[in-house]
């Protein structure tokens, strides 16, 4: 096949030709016309009227709610964004050694992963609510309970995962190389930091990637979690984003202006950290 392929490019073009159709349709086309439709007033896509960067300005002069929302968002982002990673690389570390029931242990771990947002987000709320009442207290109190609420769900559910790309990459660092450095008087911690941490850099930029870029796009668990109470507080940007398009009437252009920006915002933090982390990987 793949000679046939290499000699008549037509079987190529014949092959890709229905994936580049569905990506167009449900990718390409969507995401222009939601660009063009950030710039207009509209209901319905059929009553669309061009307003220039009036959605854009709205934004910023009529709406507070969103650069809460934001610098919330930030916050949790750069926040979960550590405390996954830590965890997830020590517990990694910790299931790397020679020692019986690995693999359960990490079944366990990752089996977080595989719940759903909103049930997730239902279920932690019950049992964090139900504690918080102890107190006379809710997870809509204040914003506080909610990002600290958040926060928690985050860490459960992404820790599993990032742990099994921490686990592969361990997994690569030659032993020979550690015993070597062991020889040479190095201690466990000269060792984790002089030769595994440089190592598993490429491990690291995947994990600093998805968590970061989860950290901002966090919905469902914040829609079911706190639903944004009380008075916008426990906001997160997709979750403004989602309230502004279909709970506000009129706004539907800002929403959509919103959700362009959101998309730049988030595509740029990602190539900024991607940039930074790969300059440190090892050669």
């Amino acid at each position: 096949m793949e000679k046939i392929m290499k000699k008549n490019p037509l079987y190529f073009c014949l092959f890709l030709l229905p994936t580049l159709l569905a990506f167009m349709i449900g990718f390409v086309v969507p995401f222009g016309m939601g660009i063009y439709l950030s710039f207009c007033k509209f209901n319905t896509m059929n009553d669309a009227k061009w307003v220039g960067i009036n959605n854009y300005l709205q934004i910023f002069q009529g709406d507070e709610t969103f650069t809460h929302a934001f610098w919330f968002t930030a916050l949790f982002a750069v926040i979960s964004t550590v405390a996954i990673n830590v965890i997830a690389f020590l517990v990694a570390v910790a299931l790397t050694r020679n020692f019986g029931g690995t693999n359960l242990f990490r079944t366990i771990f990752f089996m977080p992963n595989l719940l759903g947002g909103v049930l997730l987000g239902t279920i932690w709320k019950i049992l964090i609510n139900g504690l918080l009442l102890s107190m006379k207290q809710t997870l809509t109190t204040n914003g506080t309970y909610g990002f600290i609420g958040l926060l928690i769900v985050m860490i459960w559910q992404q820790v599993g995962y990032m742990m099994i790309i921490y686990v592969a990459g361990l997994q690569g660092v030659p032993d020979d190389l550690k015993e070597a450095a062991r020889i040479d008087g190095a201690n466990d911690k000269e060792i984790l930091f002089q030769i595994t941490i440089p190592l598993v850099m490429p491990s690291i930029s995947m994990c600093t990637f998805l968590t970061l870029t989860n950290g901002f796009k966090l919905f469902d668990q914040n829609l079911t979690l706190t639903g944004g109470e009380p008075m916008h507080q426990s906001e997160m940007l997709a979750l403004n984003i989602y309230s502004t398009f279909y709970d506000r009437v009129g706004w539907k252009g800002v929403g959509q202006a919103k959700a362009v920006l959101f998309f730049l915002l988030v595509g740029l933090i990602a190539i900024i950290q991607l940039k930074i982390t790969q300059s440190k990987e090892a050669d």
